[in-house]
């Protein structure tokens, strides 16, 4: 990787994108000018995240600044997670990239919420139906 040059990479999840620059530090992650334990204070979500760096041994070794927009919390954290793993892969493929994969989180979940149909309550729900 060259010392000066950020790696960039784009995740999304939902309605949630997010934009991940990957440079060699001290495994600082910043998102949207606050820190990671600010911005996802559940324990959960800040796993989620960090899973990507966990796996590959990477822990501490980059500084990560995420531009986040849309969805919500759950989303921004699932597109956060793919945007660091598609970022660890410009860095080294053939070491990352199996065991990335292998996890799943080299894959866009491309889950979104279904639409709501016209003459009832919900996408898919129906009114009571009465008899009489």
């Amino acid at each position: 990787m060259a010392a000066a040059a950020a790696i960039n990479a784009i995740g999304r999840r939902k309605s949630a994108i997010a934009r991940a620059y990957l440079s060699a530090g001290s495994g600082k992650i910043t998102i949207n000018n606050r820190e990671l334990a600010d911005y996802f204070p559940s324990g959960i979500l800040q796993y989620v995240v960090t899973q990507p760096l966990a796996l590959t041994g990477n822990e501490g070794k980059y500084d990560i600044k995420v531009n986040l927009d849309g969805g919500g919390v759950t989303g921004q954290a699932g597109a956060l997670s793919l945007a660091i793993a598609r970022a660890l892969c410009e860095v080294d493929k053939e070491a990352f990239h199996p065991v990335l994969k292998s996890n799943g989180l080299l894959t866009r979940d491309a889950r979104k919420v279904e639409r709501k149909k016209p003459g009832r309550p919900g996408a898919r729900k129906r009114f009571q139906f009465s008899k009489r």
